[in-house]
């Protein structure tokens, strides 16, 4: 069988037939997904994730939402489908995605650094937590078109729930959905320049997603703990120490979503943070901002 070294480990990776039992839908033709008329009534949820697996495992099962350049769902597939940058499709899978800003009493930013065995952007530093909402579970974190003119969007607050416990452990308790403030979208596509050994776990890889922003500030102190699978490192940080951290010389690797939030817009966001939370004065829910 086929192995990918992360670290200190080697993973050993399915043969390609057995996957395809194993997850037919994953590799099933374009047929499986919904029309771009298909109801959304009828992606309904099917099943609680528990997050049980390896991080191969995750990337055949969990399945992404698919939407078009202005955001209509267009259908689901998997993340391993996702994020392949091949040349049949060059520039993967459009499909929505979350950023987590996570910030403590004193405004300081909550960061994580990913994994070293993470299969996409490994080691790379960036925001308290981003990943994807996901079709098919139960609570839905499929948002409707509604959901998201109205500024809700409870299916991205329920994922971000759901992974900042994940990745690392903070109770839902500790982050309820009410708290969470969306405050934009940004389409954004980007090659993964950093990961290992692409080629034996099906890549490249890369992120092409409709990322939906959400600022939370706890009502008290969080406790962590961190994933080890999800998370090799986190920092709270100020403005200033961000700027260091990010600083070339410092020789760390970022995520790209994360540099262009930061450069394009956290400053004005972090700099009137009681605003951000508390009114509407940042929050855009119409555009669509292309930041390819």
């Amino acid at each position: 069988a086929n192995t990918r070294r992360t670290g200190d480990r080697m993973q050993r990776l399915a043969p390609l037939a057995s996957l395809r039992r194993v997850f037919p839908r994953t590799f099933a033709s374009a047929g499986h997904l919904p029309s771009r008329t298909t109801p959304i009534a009828t992606m309904a949820s099917t099943s609680t994730w528990d997050g049980s697996g390896t991080q191969e495992d995750l990337m055949y099962r969990d399945e992404c939402i698919l939407v078009d350049e202005k955001d209509a769902i267009v259908g689901h597939d998997s993340k391993y489908a996702s994020h392949r940058f091949i040349p049949t499709q060059p520039r993967g899978k459009l499909h929505r995605a979350f950023s987590v800003f996570l910030f403590d009493k004193n405004d300081r930013l909550l960061l994580q650094q990913r994994a070293a065995s993470k299969i996409t952007f490994p080691s790379v530093w960036t925001n308290t937590c981003c990943s994807h909402p996901l079709y098919g579970y139960e609570p839905s974190e499929v948002d409707t078109e509604a959901d998201v003119k109205s500024g809700a969007v409870p299916g991205a607050k329920r994922a971000a729930i759901r992974k900042l416990k994940h990745e690392l452990g903070i109770e839902a308790a500790s982050v309820p959905l009410q708290k969470f403030k969306y405050l934009t979208r940004l389409h954004y596509c980007a090659a993964d320049a950093f990961a290992e050994n692409q080629e034996m776990a099906g890549g490249p890889w890369g992120e092409h997603e409709m990322d939906y922003i959400l600022f939370i500030k706890p009502d008290s102190e969080i406790k962590l703990e961190p994933n080890k699978e999800e998370v090799d490192d986190t920092r709270w940080v100020t403005k200033e120490e961000l700027r260091e951290m990010m600083d070339p010389k410092s020789g760390l690797r970022w995520s790209p979503w994360f540099r262009i939030i930061a450069e394009k817009f956290l400053d004005k966001w972090w700099a009137d943070l009681d605003n951000c939370l508390t009114t509407d004065k940042h929050v855009d829910l119409e555009t669509v901002h292309e930041v390819m």
